[in-house]
């Protein structure tokens, strides 16, 4: 166990509280065109800043959902190993992900995080499921909100 950080079987007595909150990450409009270019997804809300400027509702280009639901497993993580020092951590599944508001190219995001469950499963490993709020500085809607479940191994 890491200085100054809980060993796993402490998290069973976090849940139901909020952990922490991440860094904040700009989704600016760079990270959307290369992640346009590794997925494929070339729709013109997300790459044509000129037309998507004229003609989107959001006054220019937007990030993908799948480029800001990308960001929560790091920012999660981020939270969660700020306070626990597990060997390793292997994302399980991404649950109830819903997208709330679209952020708009150069925002930026960050992680609030709300631990859900700690199950002992044995040999130093705990399924852990945590609630993600995705916040967009300066909006009171969120990006999205969702639940990730991952194996912690001490």
């Amino acid at each position: 166990m890491s200085e100054g950080k809980m060993s796993l079987a402490e998290l069973p007595g976090l849940v139901g509280q909020e952990v922490g909150v991440s860094s904040w990450v700009t989704l600016d409009q760079q990270k959307i065109q290369e992640f346009a270019h590794c997925t494929g997804d070339h729709q013109w809300i997300h790459v044509d800043q000129e037309r998507a400027a004229r003609e989107s509702p959001f006054g220019g280009t937007v990030a993908h959902g799948f480029l800001t639901l990308s960001v929560l497993a790091p920012t999660a993580l981020e939270v969660m190993l700020a306070r626990v020092a597990p060997r390793s951590v292997v994302i399980y599944a991404i649950e109830k992900i819903r997208f709330m508001a679209p952020v708009r190219s150069g925002k930026r995001v960050r992680n609030r995080v709300k631990l859900v469950a700690a199950q002992d499963k044995g040999n130093n490993r705990y399924l852990v499921t945590t609630r993600n709020t995705m916040e967009i500085e300066d909006e009171i809607k969120a990006a999205l909100v969702g639940n990730t479940v991952a194996v912690f191994i001490g």
